[in-house]
């Protein structure tokens, strides 16, 4: 099952809020760029990626968490993040039940981690590779 079929079955799963809340989400992330792909991992996370990790989606008891992997670094004018403010990487935006999604707020901030992510590329050098004499 590829990632994209594993993330419909995870929304699937969840028939209350958090399940439409997710898929609200899913859809407005891949509406930012059509170049962002989806990953499953860590026994069982939803993840969208462009050129490296943008953000990680998960539901939990009681909200449904997107964390950006760079967020730190992400301008936020909208104040979307609410958790993880202190942290020198992520950051993380936590929507509980009956919150309201800006959805222009969210593709601007998973447009800003896509040029976070080729920037941080750009300055990473490309790595050497050892010859054998």
């Amino acid at each position: 099952m590829n990632p994209s079929q594993k993330i419909d079955d995870l929304i699937a799963s969840l028939p209350d809020w958090r399940g439409k809340t997710l898929a609200t989400i899913r859809k407005t992330i891949l509406a930012a760029d059509s170049q962002i792909i989806e990953e499953w991992k860590w026994m069982g996370s939803p993840v969208w990626s462009r050129d490296g990790i943008l953000v990680v989606g998960n539901s939990h008891k009681d909200k449904v968490k997107l964390t950006f992997y760079h967020g730190a670094q992400l301008p936020d004018p909208d104040k979307l993040f609410n958790n993880g403010l202190d942290g020198n990487k992520w950051r993380a935006i936590d929507l509980l039940e009956g919150d309201k999604i800006n959805e222009r707020a969210l593709k601007t901030l998973v447009r800003d981690a896509i040029a976070c992510n080729l920037n941080l590329k750009q300055k990473t050098p490309a790595k050497s590779r050892k010859t054998k004499k």
